[in-house]
């Protein structure tokens, strides 16, 4: 079983749905909404939803808006610190220009050599207080899990090891996450150590949520682990597949 979830973008779905039938695989709709939480930024993945629903795909779109501006600022501050035509190599491994964002800078700049691979470049550039990297305007939590719901899918929380949350945050946010009706928690994690494994299992069983697992994989060489080869999740836990 395979899922596609793109961030903010559902259109490559029926191109990876023909692909994984194909290679003999079911195929799930998938989508990776970024939100805004707190002042930080949150990953929810929709599974399983009505990809043709017209809330959902406005709710996107919005999302998308503004990402060229922002590619812009993001450019403008790479140049101030030496890093010139950014923007017009960013856009070079962009096939939609309104969907560039932070990945396709950081090709363009191991391309060109600044860094040696996608991660230094995340390191150096393109994360919060660091000179490549500009604020975008995100979903609510709400209107997130309305699109998704409305849309017939499954809301689950994405790599929950990565956000710079404390405890008592995290679990305030999973409990406004499961009161606006979630029903997930990715456990195994391309970025995730196996203490995040252990600390999400407890967590799934706590909040009776559903169990996901997600390579994070964004190409060959550029991902945390290769398609097929992320460690299953820990026995007894409940797979979101078993809801669709």
């Amino acid at each position: 079983m395979l899922a596609l979830t793109d961030h903010d973008n559902i259109a490559g779905l029926a191109a990876a749905r023909v692909a994984a039938v194909e290679c003999g695989m079911a195929f799930v709709n998938g989508v990776e909404v970024s939100i805004e939480w707190e002042g930080g930024q949150i990953h929810i993945v929709g599974l399983a939803f009505d990809a043709d629903d017209a809330a959902l795909n406005a709710g996107l779109a919005a999302i998308r808006s503004g990402r060229i501006e922002r590619a812009r600022r993001m450019a403008a501050d790479l140049e101030r610190v030496g890093i010139r035509g950014s923007f017009e190599g960013a856009m070079h491994y962009a096939e939609d220009p309104n969907l560039i964002s932070r990945a396709h800078f950081a090709r363009y700049l191991v391309g060109i050599g600044v860094c040696r691979d996608m991660r230094s470049v995340f390191d150096a550039y393109l994360k919060p207080g660091l000179p490549g990297y500009v604020e975008h305007r995100w979903a609510s939590l709400p209107d997130c899990l309305g699109w998704i719901h409305g849309a017939g899918g499954i809301a689950v929380v994405a790599h929950p090891g990565r956000y710079k949350l404390s405890p008592r945050d995290l679990r305030r946010f999973l409990g406004e996450f499961k009161d606006l009706g979630g029903r997930g928690i990715e456990v195994a994690s391309g970025s995730h150590t196996p203490e995040h494994v252990a600390l999400f299992d407890r967590l799934a069983r706590e909040y009776d949520f559903l169990a996901s697992r997600g390579s994070d994989f964004h190409g060959p060489g550029e991902s945390y682990v290769d398609l097929g080869a992320l460690a299953p999740l820990p026995a007894g836990l409940k797979p979101v597949w078993t809801a669709f």
